[in-house]
């Protein structure tokens, strides 16, 4: 596991951040949070020590789609794993996730070893 990296964790709702924030930091990550993806974006920018992006795909404003498109689309952040963290877990929702540019897709209600296992595989 690289521990040196951060997971920036954006998402619209305060609860969310929290309950993956206290998940990720008991098996030693060390989290970032943003409730935009406008402020994760300056985050990201502000801050090279970022290893992977967990992202809401259903905010105001911008959503995760828009946000990926912009990562992958500037040469310092186009690198950044990103998994897309959504409620929406219908039929076509995980590939609309993919190519949209995310390295992975996780539905709410996190399943906590899922995400351990997608953080392993993007991160190392």
């Amino acid at each position: 596991m690289n521990e040196k990296k951060e997971i920036l964790i954006i998402d619209d709702d305060s609860k969310n951040i929290f309950a993956l924030s206290a998940v990720l930091k008991a098996r030693k990550y060390s989290c970032l949070s943003a409730l935009s993806a406008k402020e994760g974006l300056a985050l990201m920018d502000q801050n090279p020590n970022i290893g992977a992006v967990l992202m809401d795909m259903m905010m105001p404003e911008m959503d995760g789609y828009e946000a990926i498109g912009r990562m992958k689309a500037e040469e310092n952040l186009k690198n950044i794993p990103v998994i897309a963290v959504t409620a929406q877990a219908m039929t076509g929702d995980r590939e609309k996730c993919l190519e949209a540019g995310a390295d992975g897709y996780i539905s709410k209600p996190v399943n906590v070893d899922e995400l351990l296992q997608l953080l392993n595989q993007i991160m190392n």
